[in-house]
């Protein structure tokens, strides 16, 4: 089952790695994407920036996000490569594409769901067949004109 699924890569590199060694690791990451047959669609570098809590002795990292297109197998190799990596301090993928379709669903529903509103002679938009509501609060009936 080679099915291509969207995932979300953030790795934290520790703050002592040099911007050549970032680069080295990004490159392992491309090559590896493309040995599987995915796509790397983005890469961001967030750069350097404190964590949230000390992993180890660190108390900063550098941060980088990659959205990634290929298969289960792509991202339990690449899961493998940075674990064995000594510049990375954490990381974790994400599958994101049940997000987004879910996401879409509820747009298109949403979407679907608007009513066309009718403008009533007073100059109000109300929902077709809907009682009007009078000052004190309570329904009025319509009432027609003899």
């Amino acid at each position: 089952m080679n099915k291509s699924r969207q995932y979300e890569l953030v790795y934290v590199l520790a703050p002592e790695t040099s911007e050549q060694a970032a680069a080295e690791l990004h490159g392992q990451v491309e090559a590896t994407v493309a040995r599987f047959g995915g796509a790397l669609e983005k890469t961001d570098n967030w750069g350097r920036r404190k964590l949230a809590y000390p992993i180890g002795p660190h108390r900063e990292g550098i941060y980088v996000l990659d959205v990634v297109a290929g298969s289960g197998e792509l991202m339990k190799e690449l899961e493998r490569r940075l674990r064995v990596n000594e510049q990375v301090v954490r990381y974790l993928v994400v599958r994101v594409d049940e997000e987004l379709r879910a996401a879409e669903r509820a747009r298109a529903r949403r979407k679907a769901d608007v009513k066309p509103r009718v403008l009533r002679a007073t100059g109000t938009a109300e929902e077709p067949g809907e009682a009007t509501v009078n000052e004190a609060g309570g329904n009025e009936p319509e009432e027609s004109e003899a």
